[in-house]
């Protein structure tokens, strides 16, 4: 069944027009706020997301608190970086979620506290955040914020990895190598070693290599774990440079 669209227009009163108006601009704010951070152009970037967050516009806010959280553009200031991320969050932004949550957990802005650093990588991990379901998965391991759940971080991890997230492979593989919140499986733990190698994890690099020299859930290749073993040696002095 096809529907006409009424030619008829509702009546707007000047208020709920005044701020139809100041939406839009906020959002077209946002958005040539967002296109100069990314070109690096911090000055322009803040004059731009300044008013379109105080309209209320939740990327703005979040933007605006990665530039007051790193000093760009802006005074770094972690306080007015977690005001924006909470106001960002509370519309159910899910960077800005995730990005609360690391405030709490290193104590920058606010109170250190993991119980609502956990809660907040929560609601960003529910939306898919790979950053978030990572973090979370590492509360669960180490107990902080949350109960220590071995399996409940396996869960995270394998949502993030699934995602490509270069640590929660690696410490999805660690999980199967040691049997941790999973059942033990060496071929697991070699196959997110080489997911994680992949993306020049030097930590999986060496690791894989080890696998490789003992065999252990891969046939033994002496010659396979000198590669891996050389690809580790290069990524770390890489990291130090």
């Amino acid at each position: 069944m096809h529907f006409q669209r009424s030619r008829f227009l509702p009546w707007i009163s000047a208020a709920c027009l005044g701020a139809a108006l100041l939406a839009g601009a906020a959002w077209a704010g946002t958005a040539e706020g967002v296109r100069a951070y990314d070109r690096g152009q911090f000055a322009l970037a803040a004059k731009e997301l300044q008013p379109a967050a105080q309209a209320g516009d939740p990327e703005a806010q979040f933007h605006l608190g990665l530039m007051h959280d790193f000093g760009k553009g802006v005074q770094l200031d972690h306080a007015k970086a977690a005001a924006l991320y909470r106001k960002a969050a509370e519309q159910g932004h899910a960077d800005a979620q995730y990005h609360l949550g690391v405030s709490y957990d290193k104590g920058e802005g606010v109170a250190k506290d993991h119980q609502m650093a956990a809660q907040w990588y929560r609601k960003a991990a529910d939306q898919g955040d790979s950053d978030a379901q990572y973090n979370l998965g590492v509360a669960y391991d180490e107990g902080e914020g949350v109960p220590q759940d071995h399996q409940q971080a396996v869960a995270w991890y394998r949502k993030a990895a699934a995602q490509n997230h270069v640590r929660a492979q690696f410490n999805l593989a660690v999980s199967y190598d040691d049997g941790e919140g999973v059942a033990q499986d060496k071929k697991q733990a070699v196959h997110w070693y080489t997911k994680a190698a992949e993306q020049g994890d030097a930590d999986a690099q060496q690791n894989l290599s080890v696998m490789y020299a003992r065999g252990e859930g891969v046939a033994r290749d002496a010659a396979k774990s000198r590669y891996w073993a050389r690809k580790a040696r290069e990524s770390r002095a890489r990291g130090e440079d």
